[in-house]
Formats: C-alpha cells, sequence, structure tokens
C-alpha cells in the first residue's frame, strides 16, 4: 500500500472494529477508566446531576406540598409530624368545593367566555399583526406605540373608565361635551352592559382585552418573517389582499395562532380583574373560576372560629387553585407541540 495514499472514512472505522475485535471487552473498561479525561467526565456528570436535581426540587416542591396537602383533614393540616404523607386520606375537601363552589357551573362559564375571548383575540391579532407587518402607511410607527403603550399601562388605570363606559354604553359619545351618542339617540337611552358577556367581548374586539397588545406584537413578528415574494406571487395570480390573507397567509400562521389562543385562553382563564370588574350584582348567580379561590365553603368554614384556621384556609384555597388549573394543564399537554412551534417562529427567540 503507498504509504502517502490517504486513509478514507470507511478505512479507519474498519482499521478500529479490527483492533477492538481483538481485546476483551474488560480490558476496553479499564482502559477507559485509567484515563484522566473519564474521570472529569464522570465528575462533571455527577455534579450536573446533583445540580439538576436541587433546582428540581426547589421548583417542584411547593407543588408536591399543595397537592398533598388538598388531600389532608384539618387535624393532618395542624400536625407538625405530618410533612407530605397524609395519616388520614380524605377527598372532602375536593367534594365540598366542586359541590358548594358550584365548581362544574363555573367551569362551564369560565370556559365559554375564555374560548370567545381567545378566538376574537387570535382573530384581531391576525388582522392587526398582518396590517402592521406588510403594508406601509403613515402612522405605522405610531399604531405600533399605541400597541406597545397598550402593554405596559396598569390595568387599574382604565379600570373606571371600563366601569363607566360599559355602564352608560354607546357609540361616538362624549360626555365630556354633553355630545349624544348614536344608540341613546335612536333608542332614547344608552345601554347597561355590566353584568354581561359583552364588555369582554367588546374589548377583545377592539384590541383592549388583557394582553392583547402582547398577542398583536407576536403576530406582527411572526408575519414580518413571511417571505413578500409568497405574497407577490398570489397577487400576480389574481388573488386579492383578502383572499391571499385567508388561504395563503393564515395557514402558515396556524402554530402561531394556536400560541396566541393558548395564551389569550390561558390569561383569561385565569382572570380576577376583568371579572370582578364588569359582574357586579348577578357575582353570586353567575359563577366564574376566580369564585371558586375566593369562596370559603359553608361546611369547611364552621372551623373558622377554630385554632390555626389561617393554615387550614390556605390549603382549602390551594386545593380551589389546583382545581381550577387542571384543566389548563390538561390542554397544555395536548398543545405542547403547537406552543412551542410558535414562539420558535415568532421571531422574539433566535
Amino acid at each position: 500500500m503507498d504509504a502517502n495514499r490517504p486513509v478514507i472514512k470507511e478505512s479507519k472505522n474498519r482499521i478500529r472494529v479490527d483492533y477492538e475485535g481483538k481485546i476483551s471487552l474488560k480490558e476496553r473498561l479499564l482502559s477507559k477508566v485509567k484515563t484522566f479525561n473519564t474521570w472529569i467526565k464522570v465528575i462533571v456528570n455527577i455534579f450536573r446531576f446533583i445540580l439538576m436535581l436541587g433546582v428540581s426540587y426547589v421548583i417542584l416542591y411547593p407543588f408536591f406540598a399543595r397537592i398533598a396537602g388538598s388531600f389532608m383533614t384539618r387535624e393532618d393540616v395542624l400536625d407538625a409530624t405530618v410533612s407530605l404523607i397524609p395519616k388520614n386520606f380524605t377527598l372532602d375537601t375536593y367534594k365540598y368545593i366542586i359541590i358548594e363552589n358550584h365548581y362544574f357551573e363555573a367551569l362551564w362559564h369560565t370556559a365559554l367566555v375564555a374560548l370567545m375571548c381567545a378566538l376574537i383575540q387570535t382573530l384581531v391579532a391576525c388582522l392587526i399583526g398582518y396590517g402592521l407587518a406588510k403594508f406601509k402607511f403613515k402612522g405605522n410607527t405610531l399604531i405600533m406605540g399605541a400597541v406597545v403603550f397598550s402593554m405596559i399601562i396598569p390595568h387599574k388605570t382604565l379600570q373606571l373608565a371600563f366601569t363607566q363606559h360599559f355602564t352608560r354604553f354607546d357609540l361616538l359619545t362624549v360626555q365630556s361635551w354633553n355630545m349624544k351618542g348614536i344608540i341613546e339617540l335612536i333608542f332614547g337611552s344608552t345601554l347597561e352592559l355590566t353584568d354581561s358577556f359583552w364588555p369582554l367581548f367588546l374589548i377583545s374586539l377592539c384590541g383592549l382585552a388583557f394582553k392583547n397588545g402582547l398577542y398583536i406584537y407576536l403576530m406582527r413578528q411572526f408575519f414580518k418573517g413571511v417571505p413578500d415574494e409568497l405574497e407577490e406571487s398570489a397577487y400576480v395570480d389574481g388573488s386579492g389582499v383578502y383572499r391571499t390573507f385567508f388561504q395563503i397567509i393564515l395557514p402558515l400562521s396556524i402554530p402561531m395562532m394556536i400560541t396566541i389562543f393558548l395564551f389569550s385562553f390561558s390569561w383569561q382563564w385565569t382572570d380576577q380583574f376583568y371579572t370582578s370588574l364588569f359582574w357586579i350584582d348577578d357575582i353570586e348567580k353567575f359563577y366564574m373560576m376566580p369564585d371558586i379561590y375566593r369562596n370559603i365553603p359553608d361546611t369547611l368554614e364552621q372551623y373558622s372560629a377554630l385554632a390555626g384556621w389561617d393554615i387550614y384556609s390556605n390549603v382549602i384555597q390551594n386545593t380551589a387553585g389546583i382545581l381550577i388549573i387542571l384543566p389548563l394543564v390538561i390542554m397544555y399537554l395536548f398543545c405542547q407541540r403547537y406552543l412551542v412551534q410558535g414562539i420558535e417562529r415568532s421571531g422574539i427567540v433566535g
């Protein structure tokens, strides 16, 4: 064989296999154990395992403690010797919360409101985000600045304005000028929209709902990454703006739309600010998920005069919190892949 001839990759692998075939497994393991690099890798792997185990314990222990406490009786909660394993296993806390706090009624109402608001906010975010990303017009930067400003403005700043507006709802009205709106001119009076779904649906439709500015920003970043040549080819083939958007652009943005939908659904599911703001008189008749957390079942509230009530009431609220987030956890298990894909394509992460 020519000494200057290069040894190809297949020849190297064949030589290594022939060499290792002549040495026993025991001898190969001993030779690796004796090397310094092997011990370095072992130490690094052990340190990494201990570090990850400690971080996981710090993060997951509060969840395990709350789940374990939900199956404890009041005596177990106040017993200092009971940590994670209850002495008297019980489901009474779940039973009383589900029955006396109208859990399934609140589940249906919250699911309906969250689903409708999430669908509306996803569609609005797609329309506004596409317009800001693909159309150049005067005021584009100003509108985008308003979207970013809506993300940082405190919600309580809008509390009074929302209350006054939906208590006497009208269109194109200016109260400071004593200018009547369209509804009052036609029907003679304004509309009372509190204690109903309509305020949540309307602010979602106008892009002013909770975190709506973030959804618009995410969709804008996604649409900026869509090649312009794709739309130009559709225009050449005779497609209009709306047909191109609904038949070409939207199918491409399904992972991002699912991400927006999940964010909106989850935040609306656990919302306490808007539900308490718009539902005033019918709070005892129209149950939502925050009511499950705020209200203590009458059967369990009988312990309020006994010692340790503060600790036990926290356990009851933690159990209610578990029941509230359980549907979200189940939904996340099925939609995790779409959520990750949407975040990767949003342009926020590199």
